[in-house]
């Protein structure tokens, strides 16, 4: 009844003269930033992966104005009317609430977690209620105006060829939105030597200087003007920080979060021109010159040296895999391990496995689901070198075991090599418990042209364990991953959460508070791929896909790392 009730209101509207199309003025498509921003349940939302779809209508929401109710109301009519013609419908909060405010809302369809209000300040919104309607291929603003008859008018028209204008309406009696923090801020822009720099050398400085892997160094005020715009860009989108986790599901130091008020900084310091010091020296000058890499904690017991990568100038490198011989003699338990690349400027990320005779890098994964691992670690742009597992642990290595690496290089314009060395630093005596990771996986027929296909995998334990990290491993086409768990008689716990997967970064996060689980518990990844135009990092979205462990395939797994009794 509320939803044919609701309908006939928003039919009926058409005939009252306060709702009539009223001559919108219009003008030339307006473009618009592209943004992304997670909703109340964690979902992943960026407004150039809707590409699949026609068009997405924004509302601004706020639960403080009277009239919310009543125009969110029709703003729901619309999307159950025009849902099945390619058209998303979400609400953005203007108000900056946290996710259980959010949740408390209640609301039928998603809204998004505009925490600094940075991105409602980008769309010019003006008022609760308020409406934007955007153009995903084209980053553009179709219809400006009230969730009312203008915007029937504006859906029933987008399928029509060569729309070239914009079309502002008027709006109902909202409620007016203010951004107090940002006007301040663009009045009296934060200071760069106390507020901007530091920051730029906390969040950026480990990849962005000269040497970093970086493709350029933010070692000036100079250098980070000029790249401002883009700064802007990638901080808006959240391709960087690239590690995007859901900072509501779990928590790991790994995953390089970045404040709300760090991002309001330096969004809106750059939006009042990007002012430089005020005659002191410029902090950023500190990333000129990296100090050299040396062994943290001093010489390794035994020093695994990689074959010699040579790296192209330019290209897309695909992963290089590798062994190493560790002739050890007897049985050893690392307790801790470190990574000296020999060019940070190239390599990527790698990924180490203990491996037994006839065993490659992917070991049992590749002919089985479940399997267990025994993973070392992994390196990536911007964390620790040194890497120390939990006191009382290690990983064993048996005689006459190897190493097995994969590599992922990129190219930075020059002809270079990379010879990069782990230290292992062993256990006087075995360790109390071991460290182990299991690989939970699935086999699927990935279909073409499906922007969410979901996917889950699930194993038992057999026994207690501490979880201590988790790692997402998809290929192209991954969309997002979540760990959970669940013990007998009891409801799935979330563990930690990956909604916006980027096959570029594959990180190992370490949780920042180990996680005791029961035998008999089950470990769930449950996830999804994008197979569509809407994935920018899809090679072929017209593809069908098997489970595979190459690059050109497609794999679902999800890595859980934990210590146990052996």
């Amino acid at each position: 009844m509320r939803f044919i009730a609701r309908n006939m209101f928003v039919r009926c509207s058409l005939l009252l003269p306060l709702l009539i199309w009223l001559a919108p003025a219009q003008a030339a498509l307006e473009r618009v930033d592209d943004f992304a921003l997670l909703d109340q349940h964690g979902e992943f939302h960026q407004l150039s992966r809707y590409r699949h779809m026609r068009a997405l209508a924004v509302m601004a929401y706020s639960a403080d104005c009277p009239a919310m109710a009543e125009m969110a109301a029709r703003f729901e009519d619309l999307g159950d009317a025009f849902g099945d013609r390619d058209i998303a419908f979400l609400y953005m909060d203007t108000q900056g609430l946290d996710r259980g405010q959010l949740r408390g809302l209640e609301l039928e369809l998603p809204i998004l977690d505009d925490g600094g209000r940075l991105v409602s300040a980008a769309l010019e919104f003006g008022q609760a209620g308020e409406v934007a309607l955007l153009f995903p291929e084209r980053l553009s603003l179709f219809y400006r105006g009230a969730a009312g008859a203008g915007l029937e008018r504006a859906l029933d028209t987008l399928g029509a060829d060569g729309i070239e204008d914009s079309i502002r309406a008027s709006l109902d009696a909202g409620c007016p939105l203010e951004f107090p923090a940002r006007e301040a801020m663009l009045a009296e822009p934060p200071d760069y030597a106390s507020e901007v720099a530091p920051r730029i050398i906390e969040n950026c400085g480990m990849c962005h200087r000269r040497g970093g892997v970086g493709p350029f160094a933010l070692d000036s005020h100079l250098m980070l003007l000029g790249w401002s715009p883009m700064i802007r860009e990638v901080l808006l989108n959240k391709r960087m920080p690239p590690m995007q986790v859901d900072p509501y599901g779990g928590h790991s130091a790994d995953a390089q979060y970045l404040a709300v008020e760090d991002l309001q900084v330096l969004v809106n310091w750059i939006d009042a021109g990007a002012p430089g010091p005020a005659g002191e020296a410029d902090p950023l000058l500190a990333l000129a010159e990296a100090p050299p890499l040396d062994w943290q904690l001093g010489e390794p017991d035994h020093i695994v040296q990689a074959p010699r990568q040579d790296i192209p100038p330019v290209g897309v490198l695909d992963y290089t895999y590798e062994e190493a011989e560790l002739g050890l003699g007897g049985e050893q338990w690392v307790r801790a391990l470190q990574y000296l690349p020999g060019d940070e400027s190239v390599l990527h990320h790698l990924m180490s496995f203990v491996t037994g005779d006839g065993e490659d890098f992917w070991g049992a994964e590749r002919r089985q689901e479940n399997s267990t691992r025994r993973f070392l670690d992994g390196y990536a742009p911007g964390q620790e070198l040194l890497r120390e597992f939990p006191p009382g642990t290690g990983v064993r290595i048996r005689p006459g075991e190897k190493l097995s690496m994969q590599f992922h290089y990129v190219t930075n314009g020059q002809s270079t090599s990379d010879a990069t060395r782990i230290g292992l630093y062993f256990h006087d005596e075995p360790p109390e418990r071991e460290i182990s990771t299991s690989a939970v996986s699935t086999r699927f027929l990935l279909p073409p042209n499906v922007p969410e296909f979901p996917l889950r995998a699930s194993r038992s334990l057999e026994r207690d364990v501490v979880l201590t990290g988790v790692r997402a491993r998809m290929n192209f086409r991954g969309k997002k991953m979540k760990f959970a768990y669940q013990a007998p008689g009891e409801p799935l716990r979330e563990i930690f959460s990956v909604p916006a997967y980027n096959y570029g970064w594959q990180p190992y996060y370490r949780l920042d508070e180990p996680l005791a689980i029961p035998a008999g518990a089950t470990l769930h990844v449950i996830g999804a791929f994008d197979n569509s135009i809407s994935n920018p990092n899809n090679p072929n979205p017209d593809a069908e896909l098997r489970f595979g462990v190459e690059s050109w395939e497609e794999m679902f797994t999800g890595y859980f790392t934990y210590h146990h009794e052996y």
